[in-house]
């Protein structure tokens, strides 16, 4: 063999191995997405799951106004209705999604302020349990959304960077979107006394 074929083989070898290498660690970092984008749907999905439960028990505790709990009902199929995975990961549909769940939790906070105003069902065991339950679901989703956003940091350092990059572009792996603060968290509240 000449010298030229054994280099010319040494180097598509090399390029070969640290071609399986990239991939498999962009597989193994995609999986990391996954799970971690799992985890944040099964908090948003015991998060849906107590609300019919928390506007029964609203419901029967007096005349409570039927447009706050109207708002819950509606805010929760909409937030329920958009179910992506992971393959759908991009920004915009992210965003969507953090979206639906913003107006959820926003209905949620009015049923709340609302539920000020009736002291007998501020008493009632049952309300005060869910309202704790949610209070460690929405904790809880706090938790999971932030370790989704540091394993798509990951993720997306590895798809950007050279030499990665290049197999990356080649084998399908595309960025995911990070969930990202609400517009209404960009203001701070105002305090006055």
């Amino acid at each position: 063999m000449s010298r030229a074929l054994i280099i010319v083989i040494a180097l598509v070898l090399v390029f070969g191995f640290f071609g399986c290498s990239t991939y498999n660690g962009l597989v193994n970092k995609d999986e990391n997405v996954n799970e971690a984008w799992a985890r944040v749907q099964s908090q948003y999905q015991r998060r849906a799951d107590l609300i019919p439960n928390l506007v029964n028990t609203v419901k029967g505790a007096a005349e409570f106004e039927k447009s706050t709990l109207q708002g819950v009902i509606e805010a929760r199929a909409k937030a329920t209705s958009i179910n992506l995975t992971a393959d759908q990961l991009t920004p915009e549909n992210v965003q969507k999604f953090q979206q639906a769940q913003e107006q959820l939790s926003g209905s949620l906070s009015r049923l709340l302020v609302t539920v000020e105003r009736y002291p007998d069902l501020k008493a009632n065991q049952n309300f005060r349990d869910l309202q704790a339950q949610l209070e460690g679901t929405e904790n809880r989703i706090t938790v999971a959304r932030n370790d989704f956003n540091t394993v798509v940091r990951d993720y997306n350092q590895s798809v950007r960077t050279f030499p990665a990059a290049m197999f990356a572009g080649m084998l399908g792996f595309q960025q995911k979107g990070y969930f990202e603060a609400s517009q209404a968290a960009q203001t701070a509240p105002t305090v006055q006394f």
